[in-house]
């Protein structure tokens, strides 16, 4: 009889060792689970995870013994400093996957989070570094890195890339996962790439931006294009956004380097608040030519 796996978080990090010493005040699995919800839900350093932790207690309260309370930002710190980053990664992952499985045609944005603020002069620890994968259609984190002092998010994406399975999905990234490495990863895993190009490949992003200034001027008549409007008003501020995808041009600078390239996008956005307006304009490239709207849902 197949037994379905349990989605329980506890059950996931029990193996997780705890590395102090002495009698605790706090359970391992209360300062593991607050900590991950709370950067799911924004938190961006230990202030804010023990933040989220005091205002959300009565919740958390439903699944953890808090007799103790919360712990402090300090406590979480010294705590998350200690812990071993690859059992932490690796209990992390089984626990997500137990809960999700991605599904075709899914987006999946990856990005990097530091927790600011992390940093232990004392104990010269490198400030906690997550790569977080975000399945977007079903809200819930694909998976997150704790990136080690001698790495960075670059080495770490294809390492997440790798534990999850992405076939059949679109993983989006922005400029810092640009990398002719992450994209094959992506296309042998058997899914599509939509990559934010910026200065970290100025060829590209010169080239692909001297495209679209041209066929901007006479509204691509002269090329293939698809495009996607929004538009958002609320609180003083209206935002027009404007996306297009055209097929790669063949003379596109440095396309021969960037396995399975398709397309390439641009995202230009008009912001009026106060009367004041503001515009902003990403590049992307892509392996798949797709619907102007496909890539764009996590915005």
């Amino acid at each position: 009889m197949c037994m379905m796996k349990s989605a329980r978080i506890q059950d996931h990090f029990k193996e997780l060792t705890d590395p102090r010493r002495r009698t605790v005040t706090y359970p391992l699995i209360n300062v593991v689970v607050i900590a991950v919800c709370a950067v799911i839900c924004g938190a961006n350093d230990f202030v804010g995870i023990a933040r989220f932790g005091r205002a959300r207690r009565e919740w958390l309260s439903q699944f953890l013994d808090l007799k103790s309370g919360i712990p402090s930002h300090d406590r979480f710190n010294a705590i998350f400093a200690a812990i071993k980053p690859a059992e932490f990664e690796k209990c992390l992952l089984n626990w997500v996957m137990a809960l999700h499985e991605v599904t075709e045609g899914q987006v999946i944005a990856i990005d990097g989070k530091t927790l600011r603020r992390s940093f232990d002069a004392a104990s010269s620890k490198a400030a906690i570094h997550m790569v977080s994968a975000w399945a977007t259609a079903n809200h819930i984190s694909l998976g997150q890195v704790v990136v080690d002092a001698k790495s960075n998010e670059i080495t770490a994406i294809p390492k997440l890339l790798q534990m999850l399975a992405l076939s059949g999905a679109l993983v989006t990234i922005d400029a810092m996962g640009c990398q002719t490495e992450i994209a094959q990863t992506i296309i042998d895993a058997g899914a599509d790439y939509c990559l934010a190009v910026k200065g970290n490949q100025p060829t590209l992003h010169e080239g692909i931006e001297e495209f679209f200034l041209d066929h901007l001027q006479d509204d691509f008549a002269r090329t293939s294009a698809r495009h996607y409007q929004t538009e958002e008003k609320g609180h003083g501020r209206s935002e027009f956004r404007n996306y297009y995808i055209c097929p790669v041009p063949d003379n596109l600078p440095d396309r021969s380097r960037w396995p399975g390239l398709k397309a390439i996008g641009v995202a230009i956005s008009n912001t009026l608040r106060d009367g004041k307006e503001s515009n902003e304009v990403r590049y992307y490239i892509l392996s798949k030519y797709m619907a102007a709207r496909s890539p764009f849902k996590v915005s």
